[in-house]
């Protein structure tokens, strides 16, 4: 079964975006994004929530179409309808047996995109089993939280940690 691995940009109080989806504050280049992309290369399969997904809406993705061109896309959603879409997109109902059979069929572990609502059902659900940080030097004191409304508690392990230059930092760790 593979892996659901959520690589995430935060700041360092714990936001993937600041006030209305604010993501000015966050490195946009260097070796450290580099890496990013280069990473998002292995994978085959994205899941994402609506919000996610429509968030990409600002930057020129229409809907209906591949965020990242070389993956199967899964958007969790009760809600969004497309009039039609590229082969390789679909809707799921936000159940966690979705959750499983794409775990299941996945050619290459699973890049969880966005976060929030979607991450912190995904992390109260146990599904979560490695957490890729993409730690940004800034503090943006409001915002989406990297997991949302969630409270749960989980111990988790350091398996890596990268320095970048602008004072990017990408630590790995796996959930128990």
């Amino acid at each position: 079964m593979r892996k659901i691995v959520y690589y995430v940009a935060t700041s360092l109080d714990g936001f993937i975006c600041g006030p209305g989806n604010d993501i000015g504050g966050f490195v946009p280049e260097g070796s450290g994004v580099a890496k990013y992309f280069a990473d998002l290369a292995e994978y085959q399969t994205v899941i994402m929530g609506r919000n996610t997904y429509e968030f990409g809406y600002r930057f020129g993705l229409k809907p209906g179409e591949k965020a990242y061109q070389h993956m199967a896309h899964y958007i969790f959603s009760n809600s969004l309808k497309f009039d039609g879409h590229a082969p390789g997109v679909h809707i799921v109902p936000v159940l966690g047996k979705h959750v499983e059979r794409i775990k299941e069929e996945s050619p290459s572990d699973i890049y969880l995109c966005g976060g929030g609502q979607f991450a912190g059902w995904l992390f109260d659900n146990g599904f979560i089993d490695t957490l890729k940080v993409k730690l940004n030097p800034l503090i943006l004191g409001a915002g989406i939280r990297i997991f949302g409304e969630s409270r749960k508690r989980v111990n988790i392990e350091l398996r890596d940690t990268q320095r970048y230059d602008h004072g990017l930092q990408i630590m790995t760790y796996d959930l128990k």
